[in-house]
Order: structure tokens, then sequence, then C-alpha cells
């Protein structure tokens, strides 16, 4: 839609031409009197006539401005003949004709051409009064000023209007747009986040499930291998492979019910104690030994930070007894004030190929380093197996137990 159809649409470009049409009205009744008889009254309805035509015309403009320009000489020429074809009485109304053009040459013009358009129609108004005879003394002069002043004015506020008008109805649409576009990147947000608590569910599931999990297989096994021989030492298997299933389900149904970060009831004391009670569990459970180097202590450390760590010591202890085929394995932890390192080593058979197709244990260790800045790195242990290492950063934290 173009700039002049918006504003024929809008109700102050009908106001102005009504007032038009009933300008014109107006001085058409005033002069018909004085035209009574007058061998040019048929030529003079044939001007008015001419006049009307252009009114309608110019309701329907194009928005080009050598149109408008066009139409303002048209109707101009049209008043100025009115105006020496009708007596000295009559011809001093013509110059409302004018004033109406002066209001629309503001309205559909710049400011530039609108105002030297008034001060054309000003020195017709002149021209007009010296043609017919019609003396205008100052008094007069200062009247027609302030009707093309008044009228000029008229137009430039309905143009800037309209202008107003059409900005706060772009600016609208920009909004509309944006706000569509806002939610569809709330939506694509609320997807992704849905996606991330899915993908995070499912690492807290199998790294506390799968440790779980794997220790009670361990001990099913041996308890199975013991039962002829060492009847007390397989029941004692039993109790422990029950102990862990019973703490496999805390933790499932922690995890399932919060929807949260899966809290391991280990974590409740330091992280140290927490890793060592792990790894004496795992070590029991399985008959592997596991060497601890530990600090006496680890700097505070959020929450997120300390059960990443646990998790990496639980999935590296897994995947040992999973896949290493070890005899014996090295647990250690190093920090300072700014990272802290959990290590986990074997002397088995190393990395195989189902690292390299990506065991999803060790792709949510990488998701949970990446999403605390930290580093996960594989690689080959000097006991000649394989080697984890998980390195985190310390951030600043006002008050948590390490």
């Amino acid at each position: 839609m173009t700039t002049a159809t918006r504003q024929r649409s809008n109700y102050s470009f009908w106001l102005l031409n009504a007032a038009a049409y009933l300008t014109w009205l107006g001085i058409l009744v005033a002069t018909l009197p004085e035209l009574s008889g007058a061998p040019n009254q048929a030529f003079v309805l044939a001007l008015f006539g001419l006049f009307f035509v252009g009114l309608s015309v110019f309701a329907f403009l194009e928005e080009r401005p050598y149109l408008v320009h066009l139409y303002l000489l048209f109707q101009m020429i049209i008043a100025m003949i009115i105006s020496t074809q009708v007596p000295v009485r009559a011809a001093a109304g013509i110059s409302t004709f004018l004033f109406v053009l002066s209001a629309q040459s503001m309205l559909f013009l710049p400011l530039g051409p609108g105002l030297v358009w008034i001060l054309i129609f000003i020195v017709v108004t002149w021209l007009a009064g010296s043609l017919t005879a019609a003396v205008i003394h100052a008094n007069e002069f200062v009247a027609i000023l302030g009707g093309y002043l008044f009228f000029g004015t008229f137009g430039a506020g309905l143009r800037q209007a309209n202008e107003a008008r059409q900005r706060s109805q772009q600016l609208l649409a920009e909004l509309q747009e944006a706000h569509e576009q806002l939610k569809a990147y709330t939506s694509q947000a609320q997807q992704l986040a849905v996606a991330e608590e899915r993908n995070r569910l499912a690492r807290e599931m199998h790294d506390a499930l799968g440790h779980r999990l794997t220790v009670a297989v361990v001990q099913l096994e041996g308890a199975q291998r013991l039962i002829p021989t060492n009847p007390a030492r397989s029941a004692s298997m039993i109790e422990a492979m029950r102990a862990q299933l019973k703490q496999a389900l805390t933790e499932l149904r922690q995890t399932v019910s919060t929807l949260r970060s899966a809290e391991n009831s280990a974590m409740n004391g330091s992280l140290v104690t927490a890793v060592t009670h792990l790894a004496h569990t795992f070590q029991e459970a399985t008959g592997l030994p596991i060497h601890l180097q530990l600090p006496d202590d680890v700097p505070l450390l959020p929450e997120a930070h300390r059960l990443a760590l646990y998790r990496a010591a639980q999935e590296s202890l897994t995947n040992v007894q999973r896949h290493a085929n070890a005899r014996q394995a090295w647990l250690e932890l190093v920090a300072d004030d700014a990272s802290v390192t959990l290590t986990v080593a074997d002397d088995g058979q190393g990395f195989g190929s189902e690292v390299a197709d990506g065991r999803f244990g060790l792709i949510g260790l990488g998701e949970r380093a990446k999403q605390l800045g930290g580093v996960l790195t594989l690689g080959a242990a000097e006991q000649g197996g394989a080697k984890l290492s998980l390195q985190l950063p310390v951030p600043y934290v006002e008050a948590a137990d390490a």
C-alpha cells in the first residue's frame, strides 16, 4: 500500500476533501446570482465544473509529486480565469479556492515545495485583484496572508499526523514481527531445554545406576562361584549386593522424582570422604585393589563440581571392572587454588575400539566437563593400561563443603 493510498484511507484526507467540496459549493451558490442573465454564464459554470472535476481527480492521485504539481497548476489557472469572468463583488471569494489548494499542497508535498506554492498563490491573489480592478487594502492583504498561513499550517499538520500514524503502524508491525520471532525463539529454547534435561537425566541415571549395577553383577557372579566352597563368604557378598541394589533404587527414585541433578548419598560429606568410601566399597565388592592418593582436603567447590568429580570416579572404576581386565587400579585427586584434578589409571589392556566409538558414560563425562569449564583427558597409563583425568577449575563460592 502506497503512502497516498494510506492517506486516502485516513479521515484527515477526507476531511480536507469535504472542506474543498463545501468551499466549491459555497462559492458557486454565492456567484450564481451575480451571473444571472450574464452572457458568459455557461462558460463560468463550465469552469466551476472543471474545478469540481479537479477536486474529484485529486482524491485518486497516485503519490507522484509531478501529478500533484500539475493538479495545483490546473486548479490555480481555473480559479484565476473564474476570477476574471465574474463581477468584482464575487471575484474576492475566488481566493478562497486558493486557500484550499494551499492546504492540499502542504498535505501532499514536502515543506519546501508546499511553501513555494503558497507564495505563488499569494502572488496570484494579488494579480487577480489587479486584473479585476479590485483594490486590496493593507488590512485585507493581512487577512489573506493569515488565511494562507492557517490553511497551510492545517495541511502541514495533517501531513505530520499522517506520517506519525504511518510510523506508528510500521513500528507496530515490526513489534508484532519481533513478538512472533520471540515466540519462535522461546519455543526453540524450550525444546532445547527439554533435550538438555533429557540428556542430563540420562547421564545421571547411567552414572549412578551403571556403577551400582556393575558392582552388583560382579558380586553375584562371585557369590555363585563361592556357594559350594564358602557359603558364608557367598552370603556376605549377596548381602553387599543387596545393599548396592537398594542404593541404586534410592538414586533412581531421587533422579526421576526431582528431575534435577541426581544427588548421591555419599556426597553428603566432603569430596575426599566420598571418593574414599567409593573406592573401598568398589574394592570390597570386586576384589580389585585400588591405590588411593588423596589430599587431606580440597578447595571449596560447588555441588555440581563435586558431583562431576565423584561421577568421574564412579564411571572410571566401572570401566576398569567392565573392560580393562586389570589386576589393580590407582585413583588420585590433586587440588590447588586454581583447579582440582581426578585421575584414575589401571594396568589392564588400555582403551579399545569402544572408546573410539564413544561409550555413553565417557560422552556424559565429557559433557559435564564442558559445562563446568573443565577438560576430560583419555590416554595411556604409566602402568600399561588406561588413564582418565578430569580437571575442573575452582570457582569462587561463598560457602560449601568440600
